[in-house]
């Protein structure tokens, strides 16, 4: 009897042990985990000169018309990437129309943006600053801040040795591409388990893993970004208009397609339980809501109250290693320096 009862044991550990290989050999063929080596850049070789440089470019508010907003006003790194939302708000307290996306890990996605209406980084960065309803200058402001500060213009001079004048607009693209582009967060519990750490993961982030693929999760949120790279419509099966603003329909802004009305990039996962709120309206403020949402309006099934929190465990999985950031010292203005407005 007592050696009925240890072979009848040892089967079932044996049972689980094969099935949790079969659902990380599942979860390698869908997801990726972020590699700890910075990613290269299109047309843009790394140097330490341009991360350093563009780090300083990220937190300096002088590069806006009214002084006080930098790229890390709405991308803040010590909240996940991401402002206090629901939207940004910007010069002249104007509200922005959509959720900051994370920068973290966003070099990693297909496009930039929800409506991907930027195709890297680069392109990117010239956005917000001529914006509006955001930073609200313009390109010849920035390089005018830039060139009244012998120290940026040296920085830029050993950023691009080759270039006359080495502070260009494009350059200032560059160089904050090139910081962002180290804005990874690599080591998270699903990562070390996508490496092959079987214990990297609890038993109920496991069973989240194993709905979040069953249920089709997985369809759009894959690869290292656990998203960021498809478009695809929001409210597939039920439109919500509290979370898709009729007035907002995405990706058809940019194609003018009537096929990409409504369709916005799939959000990525990494890091999401660091970044309420959620969509990109930004009216969804716990994880559990956002799960059963997602699972009613996209793949149009309820889920139970143990499928959603096993979902939720998953996904704070998915947080990452930040990496750690030193505030920069900026260079001191000069008479040169255009003074800031808040008027226009």
């Amino acid at each position: 009897m007592r050696k009925a009862s240890i072979t009848t044991v040892l089967v079932l550990v044996s049972s689980n042990a094969i099935a949790h290989d079969d659902l990380m050999m599942t979860a390698k063929q869908i997801f990726k985990p972020i590699p700890y080596a910075i990613p290269t850049l299109n047309d843009n070789p790394m140097t330490t000169e341009k991360v350093e440089l563009g780090k300083m470019l990220f937190f300096d508010p002088r590069l806006s018309a009214s002084g006080i907003i930098s790229c890390n006003t709405c991308h803040n790194l010590g909240t996940g990437g991401v402002d206090a939302g629901p939207t940004s708000v910007g010069h002249g307290w104007q509200r922005g129309a959509r959720r900051a996306p994370t920068v973290y890990n966003s070099v990693f996605n297909v496009a930039q943006f929800w409506d991907g209406r930027a195709p890297d980084l680069k392109a990117q960065a010239k956005g917000p600053v001529q914006a509006s309803a955001e930073m609200n200058a313009t390109a010849d402001h920035v390089t005018s801040t830039l060139n009244s500060m012998e120290d940026y213009v040296g920085k830029f001079k050993r950023a691009f040795p080759r270039d006359t004048p080495p502070v260009t607009f494009d350059n200032f693209a560059k160089v904050l591409e090139a910081f962002e582009a180290t804005l990874t967060t690599p080591a998270a519990p699903f990562d070390q388990y996508l490496n092959g750490d079987g214990n990297a993961l609890d038993d109920q982030q496991k069973a989240g893993l194993q709905l979040f693929m069953d249920k089709g999760c997985a369809s759009c949120h894959n690869g290292i970004n656990i998203g960021g790279q498809d478009f695809v419509p929001f409210g597939v099966m039920e439109p919500n208009i509290k979370l898709r603003p009729a007035a907002d329909q995405g990706r058809f802004a940019v194609t003018k397609a009537s096929s990409d009305q409504y369709v916005f990039r799939v959000a990525p996962l990494r890091n999401v339980a660091l970044r309420a709120p959620y969509f990109h309206s930004g009216q969804v403020w716990t994880l559990q809501e956002a799960v059963g949402i997602m699972s009613e309006v996209q793949l149009g099934a309820k889920l139970s109250e143990r499928e959603n929190n096993d979902i939720v465990a998953f996904l704070y999985s998915l947080s990452g290693r930040l990496p750690k950031i030193d505030y920069p010292i900026l260079p001191t203005r000069t008479k040169e320096t255009p003074p800031p407005s808040l008027d226009r």
